[in-house]
């Protein structure tokens, strides 16, 4: 087994632990074990030459993370940044001591820490494609379900927010996505093509 196998087995095992399920196939399966594996097949399937860093941090991007519940910090705005730069801190901690015992240098671990806290976005490549792969993931897998639960006036602002994030070839593989007749509405008018 390489080392990326191995460090991905692990991080595959991490976040087996996850008490909370989503049903795949009609079984329970861990949510964030199913997240790192779509994280693994979008970055496959949009960028199938990335670089190992970006494949761990893909995989990574979410480990353990139902340890720290948002509920654990303030509400609002604040709260929840706070939580999120919190979060990218610990997942890199967390992959950087697998990813260590996997036999990776300090170099890998770091850029692999960078990844994961989003510096760099729009002038990083790998940090871009990170962030390509994570909003294909939240538009193909999490934006039905997230739509049903909020109105309008808040998810037009999130669409466009995200559509910002993306680089232009994102797009365009975003808009190949399977959606919904709904989501897809929705998506339309919030980059007002309605």
């Amino acid at each position: 087994m390489s080392r990326l196998e191995d460090a991905l087995s692990s991080f595959d095992a991490a976040n087996a632990e996850d008490p909370s399920t989503e049903t795949v196939d009609g079984q329970p399966v861990p949510k964030e074990l199913v997240y790192g594996q779509r994280m693994s097949a979008r970055l496959a399937s949009f960028a199938p030459g990335a670089p190992e860093a970006v494949q761990l941090a893909a995989r990574a991007q979410h480990i353990r993370r139902w340890e720290v519940p948002r509920d654990t910090y303030p509400e609002g705005r604040a709260g929840y940044l706070k939580w999120r730069t919190d979060l990218y801190k610990r997942h890199g901690e967390i992959a950087g001591a697998i990813m260590e015992d996997a036999g990776y240098d300090a170099d890998v671990v770091e850029r692999v820490k960078t990844l994961l806290r989003k510096r760099g976005l729009k002038t990083d490549p790998d940090v871009q494609l990170l962030e390509d792969v994570i909003c294909l993931v939240f538009l193909e897998h999490y934006f039905h379900d997230f739509a049903t639960k909020h109105e309008e006036e808040k998810l037009l602002p999130i669409v466009l927010k995200t559509w910002t994030k993306m680089s232009e070839e994102a797009h365009r593989a975003a808009l190949e996505l399977d959606y919904a007749p709904e989501d897809l509405a929705l998506i339309q008018k919030a980059l007002g093509h309605d």
